[in-house]
């Protein structure tokens, strides 16, 4: 019969995935002879098979039996004895740590026989009700489902009748009397009475424990965390110990290292005379475990109260770290002057603890680089980069949209983007609020401290945009009802005019009235010691997504290896260009065309000038223009009449114009390499000013590697056509500067046929860039600024596991990647492969991309850290025989 009950003195500690974090950590230091109560674990395979089932698997019953048999040898007592009654306490433990997300039940085996046999043991009255009342209300919360409220009710009537406030007030009648209170509560609610068999009670208990952990908090935690829900909790049964017997007894929990800073300081709180959810609840207020936390002089650390139990408390946590090589949270219990260690999990930390604490470790011998890398996940390294809400800070979000750029902005409710651009002028912070943005926009998403959006997803252009800047932005917030006429904000009944301040977080998605407290991001010595290490591991190489000499700059200071997208339509939207810009669209003929385009060269060759130098010998690929050209026009009739009257082109003419590029789905329509056939002046005068800046750089010293990127392609013609103007141009600028320079024309693969036809296409072109946001869209069939319509439903029912622009689709999208990389290197070697959407940056992609062989990934600067950590983790796991 398989074994579903092992007890602490048999389980193996290293098996969490079958005895649960909190059962293996029981074990592990039962065997290693720390003061443990007794006790066992019943597996998370019994969890896996009751949800399964609906019942309990056979033999789990039997096993529970001659478990507690066990405990009870081990112990000297007897459950559902009345002179000397075991009692229990059934707590939950997934394989990794969710705390308080699932059920606890503590001082189990209690009824009105057996608190008498508490009595006789303890000769304290007042202990043995409290205990027993505890249980009572604990039981009736958990298992029968009645409002915790419900009971808190009933001991705040007696406290008010008895006129004091205080638990410690209360004695051994008031803890009966509401014990009697509470039993009579039960059975107005359930129709039953408050069940006196101790078994059935530890019955009723580990099914609650089974049931708690697809409670609606334990699924957004997984969810929120990505842990599977197939794992389910283990159940921990464990014999009770009481801090609440007096002031020789007391409880705590404690970290062995300071989980906020890092610090090497043993940090923790306690309570004389207590029970851990007291701890908890705030009920009391915990004091220092140790005189160095001390913050003020009348508070009594347990070092001073209790010397001899914390030497041995502080002995306790120098073996745990010593033993589990990591920072522990651990809870204890103090009773009548014995130390026991109730629970050790490896601790919650702060993303700057984190870093702290794996680089402290390596220092001291006990674990390697390696080891430390892998501690540290993406999303702390996330958290380092970006401004923070502050965790104690008490906040109240309006609405929540999807957390499309990380980090917390406050400002003043603007909704244009020339607002915006005026308000900085100003010295005023704002946030841009929008039903959705456009290239039009950059400049005022430039000068916002962060943006809002009603529509789009996490790749639609607010979110892709913002991210590159490191601006905080919240999107596809669709609780937003916003009137850009009023001028305001509606989320239920709650309006925000223009003008008013609210917080945006990026990191979780709220959006909350008013300012809200933040915690500055910082970044210690020891982060560089670690990202020095992820370089030595990583293999794959990390670019940039950068359209400006400071995004350049940015991303080489948080380590980019070069760009692999600059983004030259963006350039275009600075103020002294846009017009130029216009002036292009809307000529009537080439030398038109040409005229207006002579206006933007220079312009366009002193930003990448600014490139080359930021990026001083790494690569700097450059797409050509890809948006259509009606993103460069205004929608508004009012825009479009106020651009008539700065250019002196009739409205008639620009309206038309306006009218006659607009396209039902312009994803798929006039832009890209098309806009390059159709109107071949446009790659000359970008190709002369990618050529013109690198022959000028070139001559101050710098080491320049341009790669020319053609976006959309999906016919090798379409590439052929292109790289003949890009060789032409590039050899007569060269020429004209008598200067060589190397250089590569490629493409970017975005589209299903060019992935099939790869090996066409890479007879011309000399690299692959995958553009994975738009790959995504045409194989999916998915438009990315709509899906948030329907993708959550998706995520909700199981349809998909994952947002497909957030994560990349390994199994379509990405053997669509891996076809056409196998496929392009058949026909050249030597090709360079990487990808630039948005996924470049996200780890598990990242994983994806090293285990195919890509040579690199790009991304926004501010993710340049989080993807070079995940190509060192892919390494470290490749060898480990793990994926992410």
């Amino acid at each position: 019969m398989k074994k579903y009950v092992y007890l602490f003195t048999e389980g193996d500690g290293k098996n969490k995935a079958l005895l649960g974090g909190k059962g293996a950590g029981l074990c592990e230091m039962t065997r290693i002879g720390l003061p443990v109560p007794p006790g066992f674990v019943i597996t998370t395979e019994a969890c896996v098979y009751y949800y399964k089932n609906g019942d309990y698997p056979e033999g789990l019953k039997d096993q529970v039996k001659e478990g507690l048999k066990r405990v009870e040898e081990e112990t000297g007592k007897r459950f559902g004895d009345k002179e000397n009654p075991l009692l229990l306490s059934v707590r939950s433990g997934a394989r990794v740590s969710m705390p308080g997300m699932m059920d606890t039940i503590l001082n189990l085996g209690l009824n009105d026989e057996t608190v008498e046999g508490l009595l006789k043991q303890t000769n304290n009255p007042r202990f043995a009700y409290d205990s027993y009342r505890r249980f009572v209300q604990m039981y009736g919360n958990v298992v029968l489902g009645i409002e915790h409220d419900r009971f808190e009710a009933i001991i705040d009537k007696v406290k008010e009748k008895k006129g004091v406030s205080l638990d410690i007030e209360m004695d051994a009648e008031d803890w009966k009397y509401i014990k009697d209170r509470y039993k009579e509560l039960i059975k107005k609610e359930t129709g039953k009475d408050f069940p006196e068999s101790p078994e059935e009670q530890l019955w009723g208990a580990i099914s609650a424990v089974f049931k708690s952990w697809n409670n609606q908090r334990a699924k957004e935690y997984r969810k929120i965390n990505n842990i599977p829900d197939e794992w389910g909790t283990a159940v921990n049964v464990q014999t009770m110990v009481f801090g609440n017997m007096g002031k020789d007894s007391g409880t705590g929990v404690a970290f062995t290292r300071n989980p906020s800073t890092g610090e090497n300081l043993f940090y923790g709180e306690y309570l004389i005379d207590a029970q851990g959810e007291d701890v908890v609840a705030g009920i009391r207020t915990p004091l220092p475990i140790s005189r160095a936390q001390k913050t003020n002089e009348d508070e009594v650390s347990l070092e001073e109260a209790m010397p001899e139990i914390y030497r041995q408390l502080f002995e306790i946590r120098n073996i745990l770290e010593r033993h589990f090589r990591d920072m522990q949270d651990l809870e204890f219990t103090i009773e009548r002057g014995k130390l026991y260690i109730l629970q050790t999990r490896t601790g919650k930390r702060t993303a700057m603890a984190a870093v702290k604490i794996a680089a402290d470790l390596v220092a001291e011998g006990l674990i390697d680089k390696e080891e430390a890398i892998i501690r540290i996940s993406p999303d702390q390294i996330d958290q380092l980069l970006h401004p923070m809400i502050d965790p104690k800070a008490e906040i109240k979000s309006i609405a929540r949209g999807l957390p499309a750029s990380p980090g917390a902005a406050t400002g003043k409710v603007v909704f244009s983007a020339e607002d915006a651009v005026e308000a900085k002028k100003n010295g005023e912070k704002v946030i841009l609020v929008r039903h959705e943005t456009s290239p039009e926009d950059v400049a005022g998403m430039h000068s916002a401290e962060g943006i809002l959006t009603a529509r789009g997803g996490m790749t639609s252009h607010a979110a892709v945009v913002a991210r590159g800047m490191g601006k905080p932005c919240v999107v596809g917030c669709e609780a937003l009802n916003i009137d850009y006429e009023k001028g305001e904000i509606r989320a239920g009944e709650t309006v925000v005019k223009g003008g008013d301040i609210i917080t945006i977080d990026g990191t979780t998605g709220n959006v909350i009235v008013g300012d809200v407290p933040k915690i500055e991001a910082t970044i210690s010595g020891e982060f560089d010691t670690l990202m020095k290490w992820v370089d030595e591991v990583k293999r794959l190489g990390v670019r940039a997504n950068a359209d400006t000499p400071h995004d350049a700059e940015l991303a080489r200071k948080f380590g980019a290896e070069g760009i692999g997208l600059a983004r030259t339509e963006h350039m275009f939207f600075k103020g002294e260009r846009i017009p130029a810009v216009r002036e292009m669209i809307l000529a009537d003929d080439e030398e038109g065309r040409r005229r207006a385009l002579r206006k933007l060269l220079p312009m366009q060759r002193s930003d990448f000038e600014g490139l080359f130098r930021a990026m001083d010998g790494y690569a700097v690929i450059i797409r050509l223009l890809d948006p259509p050209l009606h993103e460069f026009l205004p929608k508004e009739e009012e825009a479009q009449r106020k651009l008539a009257e700065t250019t002196e082109v009739p409205f008639e003419k620009i309206k038309e114009r306006v009218e006659h590029l607009s396209e039902l789905n312009p994803m798929l329509g006039f832009r890209g390499c098309r806009l390059g056939i159709i109107f071949p002046e446009i790659t000359e005068m970008q190709v002369r000013a990618i050529f013109e800046a690198a022959c000028n750089v070139y001559k101050e010293g710098v080491r320049v590697l341009p790669e020319v990127m053609v976006p959309l392609v999906g016919n090798i013609t379409e590439i052929k056509e292109q790289k003949k103007i890009v060789v032409r141009v590039a050899e007569e600028v060269m020429k004209e500067n008598g200067t060589e320079i190397r250089y590569m024309v490629g493409t970017m693969i975005e589209l299903p046929r060019a992935a099939l036809t790869a090996d066409e296409i890479a007879s011309e072109a000399e690299f692959f860039s995958y553009g994975t946001n738009d790959l995504t869209q045409t194989t999916f069939g998915f438009s990315r600024d709509d899906a948030g319509k329907f993708l959550p439903a998706y995520l909700e029912k199981g349809i998909l596991k994952y947002d497909p622009f957030q994560v990349l689709d390994q199994k379509g999208v990405g053997q669509l990647i891996k076809l056409g990389m196998e496929k392009g290197k058949k026909t050249r070697p030597d090709l360079e492969v990487g990808i630039c959407g948005e996924h470049g940056g996200e780890p598990s992609s990242v994983e994806f991309c090293h285990r195919i062989g890509m040579d690199y990934v790009s991304c926004s600067p501010y993710r340049v850290p989080i993807a070079r950590l995940a190509a060192a983790h892919a390494v470290i796991k490749e060898k480990r025989g793990k994926t992410l």
